[in-house]
C-alpha cells in the first residue's frame, strides 16, 4: 500500500490511521474462502482453531522483525531498503516485480472485495448473462472511476485514507465487543490432531488462505520518516502504529473469527460471511453502516494501491529500471500511464476470471511472503554479521528469532505455491523473470544513475511521497510538471562491468624524466626501488627545446651537455646492476615524453613536481599536468625535498594509500596497487570519501543530508570490504577505512595520520579551455601532499591518442 503524508505524524494513531488501510481491511474478506474450503471437507471443527493460531503466530513474529527494520533503516526505504543493502542489485530488481504484482492484486482483492459488499446488499448485481454478471461491469466501472481519481493528483484520493482506516478500525472493535457481549469470550480451540493426517493438508491450506491478513504490514517500516522525533523515536512511534493495526487483527481473528466460523454459512452464494456476521451481532443500523465502512475502506484501498503503482514507477524511472515516458508526470503531477496500465490489467481479470476476491487471494498472499521471507533472512543476514563482529547474547538471541521468522515466513511461502499454485501461483515464475529481465534491459540501456538520483528513486519506489526531498519534487510536479531542477541531475555512467580484479598489469618499462637538476633527479631513488622490485627496464629521458638556426650551437651544446650528464647518472645505474639507457630529444618535455612512451612502449612515467627552475609546474601547466591530460599511463609524481637528489634513501613503500570514491573509474588503480603491494609487501590502506551535495538548491531539510550521508558511507562502506576481500585473496594485507565529507583534504589528512609512504589514486583528463585538467580532487592531493603521488589518467575521450593504451 502506498503511503502520501503531507506533514509529519505526532504519533502513533496518525501512523495507523496514514498506513493501515490495507492490512486492516483484511478481516473483511479472508474468512469466506478460508471456511468454504474447511466447512465443505468436514474438517472445520479440527482445523479451525490450528489454522488461526498459526497466523496470529506469523504476525507475532513478523511484527517483532519488522521492529530490527524499523531500528535500522529510519530513511523510509523500509525492508526492501535493507533487502538491497545486505542482497544487493539483483533484490531491487526482484523486488520491483513483486511489488508491482503486489498492487495489481490488491487492486483485484480490493475492488471484488468491495464489489462483493454492495452485492451483499443488492442481490441483482449477482445476476446477468452466463458469461457477464452484473457485478462485473460495476467492478470495471469503479476501476476506471477509481484510476481517474488516483490519476488527478495524490491529495485528491488520499483525503480519504485517514477516515475509512479509522472507520474500519471501529467496525472490527465493534464486531469484537459484540461477539463478547452476545456470545462470550471464546477463542479458537487448537487440537494437535490437526498437526496430523488426514487433516494437516486441510490446516495448512487454511493457513495459506488466510494469510493475506498480512498483506500490507510493510508499510509501516516505510513510514518511520515520516514520523516526528529522533529517529529511536520514529522507529518505536512506528512500531506503535504497527501494534494498533495488526493487533486489531489479531485479535478478530482470535475473537471474531469463531463467532463468524458458528454464525455463518460459507455456502451461501448471495451474502458474504462477514455480512452475515454483522447481520447477527450489530443491531440496526449497524450493520448497514458496516456495509459502507467497508465499501469506503476497500475502495480507499484501491486507490492507495494504484496510487503506490505511481510511486514505484517514478521510483524505477528515476533509477533507470523503467523508461522515462512511462514514469513521466500528468498535469496534475502524478505517473497516471501506469495507473491506467493497472486499470486495464484489472478489467481484463474482471472479464476473464470473475470478481469473487477468492480468485485471486492466494496469489495474493504469495507475493507478500514472498517479500517478507527476502526482509526476514535479510535481518538474520545483518544480525550474524554483528555478531561476528562483537559476540553479544542478546543478539544470538535476536538471531534465533529473526530465523523463527524467516523460516516460518519462507515455509508460509512454500505452502502457498504448493497449496495453491495451479490456481494462479503459478504466475509468479513468468512475471518475475519477465518483469526482472525488463528492469534489467532498461538499467544496462540508460545506464546508472548518480547516487542521489538512486538514493531518492528508493524512497519514492518504497512509497514515502511528502517526506523531505520528495515533499518538494511532488509539490513541484503538481505545480508544473517536471521539476527541471531535477532533469540536470540525470548522469548516467558508462555502462561498464567492473573487471579490475582480472585486470593483470605489469610495469616492464619505466621512464623517469630527468633535466640535469638535483630537483629532477629526486625521482631516481623510487625510480630505482620499483624497477628492483618488479624487474622493470629503466629508462632515462630529457629534452632540450628546438632554437632558431642562429642558436644551433647553443642547443647542440646544451644537447651534449644533457647527453652527458644522463651518460653519468647511466653508468652509475649500471653499475649497481639496473638495466637502463637514456635518451636526449628535442622539443618540448611534453612532447618528448608522450612521443617516446608509445615508442618505447613505456607502463610508468616517473618525474618530480618541481624541475630545474624549482617552481612546482604542476599549478603553472607543466610537464606532469600535460602528460595526465594526454596519457592513459599511469605517472608517480615525487615530491622535492631540500637538500636530496639521486643518493636519497630509497623508499621502502611499506604503507600505500589508495583512494578511492566507489566508482569503476577509481578502481582502475587497484590492478597498480595490487602489483606494487605483491612486489613491496607493503599494506593497502583503502579510504571511501563519501561526496554528498548540500541540495540547498532542493530545499532539502537537513535530516534528508543525514541519512543520504549515512546510506553513502554504508555503501561506501561495502564497496570498500568487497575490494579488501579480493585483494586479500591476493595475499595482500588490506585495511579500510570511511570518512570525512571532502575528499581532497580527507586523502591529504589520513595519508599524514597513516604516514604512508605513497598515495594512489586515479585523475580524470578532460580536456578543453575549461579544464581543470585531473579534476579539482587529485589536483589539490598532488600540489599539497608531502608524499610521492601515483596517478592513474582516465581521460574521458582518448580520441586522439587511441595508440596510447595501457601495456598491462
Amino acid at each position: 500500500m502506498a503511503v502520501r503524508v503531507s506533514h509529519k505524524l505526532k504519533n502513533a494513531l496518525e501512523g495507523a490511521l496514514a498506513g493501515g488501510g490495507d492490512p486492516a481491511t483484511s478481516p473483511l474478506y479472508v474468512f469466506g474462502p478460508f471456511l468454504k474450503l474447511i466447512v465443505v471437507a468436514g474438517v472445520a471443527e479440527i482445523t479451525f482453531g490450528a489454522s488461526v493460531w498459526l497466523v496470529i503466530l506469523t504476525i507475532a513474529v513478523v511484527s517483532a522483525m519488522y521492529r530490527l527494520v524499523m531500528r535500522w533503516v529510519t530513511d523510509g526505504s523500509g525492508g526492501s531498503g535493507l533487502s538491497e543493502e545486505e542482497f544487493g542489485g539483483w533484490a531491487v530488481k526482484v523486488n520491483a516485480a513483486i511489488t508491482f504484482i503486489e498492487y495489481t492484486l490488491t487492486f483485484l482483492v480490493s475492488m471484488a472485495a468491495m464489489v462483493t459488499f454492495i452485492a451483499d446488499r443488492i442481490p441483482w448485481l449477482n445476476k446477468g448473462l452466463p458469461w457477464l454478471q452484473n457485478r462485473t461491469l460495476l467492478a470495471i466501472a469503479l476501476s476506471v472511476f477509481v484510476g481517474w481519481v488516483v490519476n488527478r493528483g495524490p491529495r485528491v484520493a488520499a483525503r480519504t485514507f485517514g477516515p475509512a482506516t479509522g472507520s474500519v478500525l471501529i467496525l472490527l472493535w465493534l464486531m469484537i465487543l459484540a461477539t463478547i457481549w452476545k456470545r462470550g469470550f471464546h477463542l479458537p480451540p487448537l487440537y494437535l490432531q490437526a498437526f496430523r493426517p488426514p487433516y494437516l493438508g486441510y490446516t495448512l491450506n487454511g493457513y495459506a488462505r488466510i494469510l493475506a491478513v498480512m498483506t500490507g504490514i510493510e508499510v509501516f517500516a516505510n513510514l518511520v520518516a515520516a514520523y516526528e522525533g529522533t529517529p529511536e523515536q520514529k522507529s518505536r512511534k512506528a512500531f506503535n502504529s504497527l501494534l494498533i493495526i495488526m493487533g486489531t487483527t489479531a485479535v478478530t481473528m482470535a475473537i471474531v473469527g469463531p463467532a463468524i466460523f458458528a454464525i455463518s454459512d460459507p455456502t451461501d452464494p448471495e451474502v458474504s460471511v462477514f455480512t452475515q456476521a454483522m447481520d447477527e451481532l450489530l443491531p440496526d443500523p449497524l450493520p448497514y453502516a458496516g456495509t459502507l465502512v467497508g465499501i469506503a475502506v476497500l475502495m480507499s484501498a484501491s486507490a492507495a494501491s494504484a496510487q503506490g503503482l505511481q510511486n514505484l514507477s517514478l521510483g524505477l524511472r528515476e533509477r533507470h529500471y523503467l523508461p522515462r515516458a512511462l514514469g513521466r508526470r500528468n498535469r496534475f503531477g502524478v505517473a497516471d500511464k501506469p495507473v491506467w496500465l493497472e486499470v486495464g490489467i484489472v478489467g481484463l481479470c474482471f472479464l476473464l476470471f470473475g470478481t469473487h476476491e477468492e480468485t485471486y487471494l492466494a496469489i495474493y498472499a504469495a507475493g507478500v511472503f514472498i517479500l517478507l521471507s527476502m526482509t526476514g533472512w535479510a535481518v538474520t543476514k545483518r544480525l550474524v554479521r554483528q555478531v561476528r563482529e562483537s559476540f553479544s547474547l542478546n543478539t544470538v538471541l535476536l538471531i534465533a528469532g529473526t530465523t523463527l521468522a524467516a523460516a516460518l515466513t519462507t515455509g508460509a511461502t512454500v505452502i502457498i505455491f504448493a497449496e495453491r499454485f495451479r490456481e494462479g501461483a503459478w504466475t509468479y515464475f513468468l512475471f518475475i523473470p519477465l518483469l526482472y529481465a525488463a528492469f534489467t534491459y532498461f538499467r544496462a540501456q540508460m545506464g546508472r544513475p548518480t547516487d542521489e538520483m538512486d538514493y531518492l528513486g528508493m524512497l519514492d519506489a518504497a512509497q514515502l511521497a511528502g517526506f523531505g526531498f520528495g515533499q518538494y519534487a511532488t509539490s513541484a510536479g503538481e505545480a508544473g510538471g517536471e521539476d527541471p531542477a531535477l532533469e540536470v541531475t540525470w548522469q548516467p555512467e558508462p555502462k561498464e562491468r567492473s573487471t579490475w580484479r582480472q585486470e593483470q598489469v605489469d610495469i616492464r618499462r619505466v621512464v623517469v624524466l630527468l633535466d640535469g637538476s638535483d630537483n629532477a633527479a629526486q625521482a631516481l631513488p623510487i625510480a630505482k626501488a620499483i624497477c628492483q622490485a618488479v624487474n622493470a627496464h629503466l629508462h632515462l629521458l630529457s629534452s632540450v627545446k628546438n632554437h632558431t638556426p642562429a642558436l644551433r650551437e647553443q642547443f647542440e651544446a646544451t644537447r651534449q651537455k644533457r647527453a652527458a650528464y644522463l651518460a653519468g647518472v647511466t653508468d652509475a645505474l649500471r653499475g649497481d646492476g639496473f638495466d637502463v639507457n637514456y635518451a636526449v630529444r628535442p622539443g618540448f618535455i611534453a612532447d618528448a615524453t608522450l612521443a617516446y612512451v608509445t615508442e618505447q612502449d613505456i607502463d610508468l612515467i616517473i618525474t618530480t613536481t618541481q624541475g630545474k627552475s624549482g617552481e612546482k609546474h604542476w599549478g603553472t601547466g607543466g610537464v606532469s599536468r600535460k602528460l595526465a591530460q594526454r596519457t592513459t599511463r599511469p605517472i608517480l609524481l615525487v615530491q622535492c625535498t631540500d637538500g636530496e637528489g639521486e643518493k636519497a634513501t630509497p623508499p621502502t613503500l611499506r604503507r600505500i594509500l589508495i583512494a578511492l570514491d566507489g566508482s569503476l573509474r577509481s578502481e582502475r588503480v587497484l590492478p597498480y596497487a595490487r602489483l606494487l603491494a605483491q612486489a613491496f609487501h607493503s599494506e593497502l590502506e583503502l579510504l571511501g570519501v563519501p561526496d554528498v551535495p548540500d541540495f540547498k538548491e532542493y530545499r532539502a531539510p537537513a535530516e534528508f543530508i543525514q541519512i543520504l550521508r549515512k546510506r553513502k558511507e554504508a555503501n561506501m562502506r561495502k564497496f570498500l570490504n568487497a575490494v579488501a576481500r579480493s585483494l586479500r585473496r591476493d595475499g595482500v594485507k588490506v585495511h579500510t577505512t570511511v570518512t570525512g565529507s571532502m575528499p581532497a583534504r580527507t586523502i591529504l589528512e589520513i595519508s599524514e595520520e597513516k604516514d604512508v609512504d605513497l598515495i594512489m589514486l586515479t585523475a580524470r583528463g578532460r580536456g578543453g579551455l575549461k579544464l581543470l585538467f585531473l579534476g579539482s580532487v587529485a589536483e589539490q592531493v598532488i600540489r599539497e601532499s608531502k608524499r610521492p603521488v601515483f596517478v592513474v589518467p582516465t581521460p574521458e575521450t582518448n580520441n586522439n591518442h587511441q595508440q596510447d593504451t595501457q601495456s598491462g
